[in-house]
């Protein structure tokens, strides 16, 4: 019978806890490759509902009929999800519960289409990191984030500044990403 605790009244030890969570500001290195697992299937499904959620009714997304005869020969991804898809699969390895703010997007492409079942696949390279002169225990990182489709071909390209938070357990508020001090 468990008694509300979930330890059915049986005298427990204290565990060891790990909560999955991004990377802290200061266990940033700069140059470092994050490889994102697993990929993305971007389905019809995904496609339409993303499309029409955000009120975009371009028939490249939407009308099989008139898709095929574009160049294309059939619908495509909408870019704004497969860009939205790309930043997502980064979040769990790196953001999650450490990000205070995006802070913005540059260099954005989309060197090649994502068509229906197609799998993309997130890199992220930090290009750099520096403490934040006005926010205490807090840095701004530029990370360089890429989508590959399933034969490894770039389909996706950002740049993205954002503002996260330094471990609050470490003394690390002066210290850089990647620098001795940050690491220990």
């Amino acid at each position: 019978m468990i008694d509300g605790t979930g330890t059915g009244g049986a005298e427990t030890t204290t565990e060891r806890r790990i909560v999955q969570r991004g990377l802290w500001f200061d266990e940033l290195q700069t140059g470092v490759v994050y490889d994102h697992r697993p990929g993305r299937t971007m389905t019809e499904a995904d496609n339409v509902l993303f499309t029409t959620l955000t009120m975009n009714t371009q028939p490249l997304h939407l009308d099989r009929a008139w898709s095929e005869t574009t160049e294309f020969g059939e619908p495509l991804v909408n870019s704004m999800h497969t860009l939205s898809t790309l930043i997502g699969l980064s979040v769990s390895q790196l953001t999650l519960g450490t990000i205070v703010a995006n802070l913005g997007f540059s260099e954005v492409s989309f060197p090649a289409p994502v068509r229906h079942g197609d799998t993309i696949y997130a890199e992220t390279r930090v290009i750099e990191a520096r403490a934040s002169r006005s926010r205490p225990g807090q840095g701004i990182a530029t990370f360089e984030h890429l989508a590959r489709n399933q034969h490894g071909e770039v389909v996706a390209k950002a740049v993205r500044q954002v503002l996260m938070r330094s471990n609050p357990d470490a003394d690390a508020a002066t210290a850089e990403p990647g620098s001795a001090e940050a690491a220990s």
